[in-house]
């Protein structure tokens, strides 16, 4: 019935538009990289924070488009080291990193190449070993599992079987799968994925990987070294438990904070990586240290200084990445790659000594 003003009467059904009332369900259950939220993960926190970050991205956006218009390549200055310092967008990530690193270059010179190594045949151990791995990598990333449609396993074993046949010294050892994963889903490129391994484990990080892990190991020295410098107490509380940085920053280096950090901490931190090298990872490392020793020296025993570890790479302090960011170049002081260069050649020459 129609009122005079040809309005409807008040007692006709209106229609009734569901709005989500909390954060959790404004937000998805699955992150924009295919990772599950776990069940503690506090959307409201998260909600703010985007909400804040959302406007950074956008900025950045605009900014690298016009800085890489018309270009293939990316320069080394200032202005581009202070860009990516501030956070590369996820569309330009793959052009940058392939570039910065280097690996643009390698793909280019070697057309085919990596084909060439999946038609080549396989070596059986390093075949077997991949796969063993393959359905631990990420099994809270839906793009990794078998139902997936593509399923990312299939790159994954690509990637790594190539890099261990361009690589025989290193072949296959775990952690590699993680940061394989990682380039695949950032890059969603195989080939690309191949050479931005090359990369890393040949260039950026080497030894690393080979079987000694000669360079991982004196990294974690070197860790110690500076620690002793920028946070004695921290370096001394370490010394009178016995404990050995391994034991406490392995993984951080090994997975390259893969699994350690917040996914969008870990792609800031890769940004750096690449464009700068290997001395972000002692940033990283000394600020988070640093940043919690309060919490560290309280620490009464082996258990509770390995548990205080884990602790400081949670929080709203490594989740605002913005802010981790900024903070990872404030809070450590200097650090020339004239120190850490001299610090990774002391340290490997007492390791090798230690070990001969």
């Amino acid at each position: 019935m129609e009122q005079r003003n040809g309005t409807r009467s008040s007692n006709q059904p209106q229609l009734r538009i569901n709005v989500p009332s909390t954060a959790r369900e404004r937000a998805a259950s699955v992150d924009p990289y295919g990772f599950e939220r776990s069940d503690d993960f506090d959307y409201e926190s998260y909600e703010e924070l985007m909400s804040e970050y959302l406007a950074v991205l956008t900025r950045r956006s605009i900014k690298w488009s016009k800085l890489l218009q018309g270009k293939r390549r990316v320069d080394r200055n200032l202005k581009v080291k202070r860009y990516v310092r501030k956070g590369i967008p996820n569309e330009h990530r793959p052009q940058v990193w392939m570039t910065a690193s280097g690996a643009q270059e390698r793909l280019e010179r070697n057309p085919g190449y990596y084909q060439s190594l999946l038609d080549a045949q396989h070596d059986p151990r390093l075949v077997e070993t991949i796969r063993t791995d393959l359905h631990r990598t990420f099994p809270d990333n839906i793009h990794f599992r078998k139902s997936a449609d593509p399923c990312l396993q299939k790159a994954l074993f690509n990637v790594l079987v190539a890099y261990g046949h361009h690589n025989k010294a290193v072949g296959y050892c775990q952690g590699m799968n993680f940061i394989a994963g990682y380039l695949i889903i950032i890059s969603k490129d195989e080939e690309m994925s191949f050479w931005l391994m090359e990369a890393l484990l040949d260039r950026i990080l080497p030894d690393y990987y080979t079987p000694a892990m000669l360079g991982l190991k004196a990294d974690q020295e070197v860790l110690g070294e500076l620690v002793r410098m920028k946070v004695p107490a921290v370096w001394q509380l370490m010394q009178d438990h016995g404990v050995m940085w391994t034991l406490v920053v392995s993984r951080w280096f090994i997975c390259l904070f893969i699994d350690i950090l917040p996914v969008e901490t870990v792609l800031r931190i890769w940004d750096c990586l690449f464009y700068e090298g290997s001395k972000i990872l002692f940033r990283v490392a000394l600020t988070l240290i640093h940043h919690h020793q309060d919490v560290i020296l309280q620490a009464q025993n082996l258990p509770d200084i390995c548990e205080c570890f884990k602790r400081i790479t949670r929080g709203a302090f490594v989740e605002d990445c913005h802010a981790f960011m900024q903070r990872i170049f404030q809070e450590p002081g200097s650090l020339s790659m004239s120190t850490v260069t001299k610090l990774r050649e002391s340290c490997r020459a007492r390791i090798t000594a230690d070990e001969s």
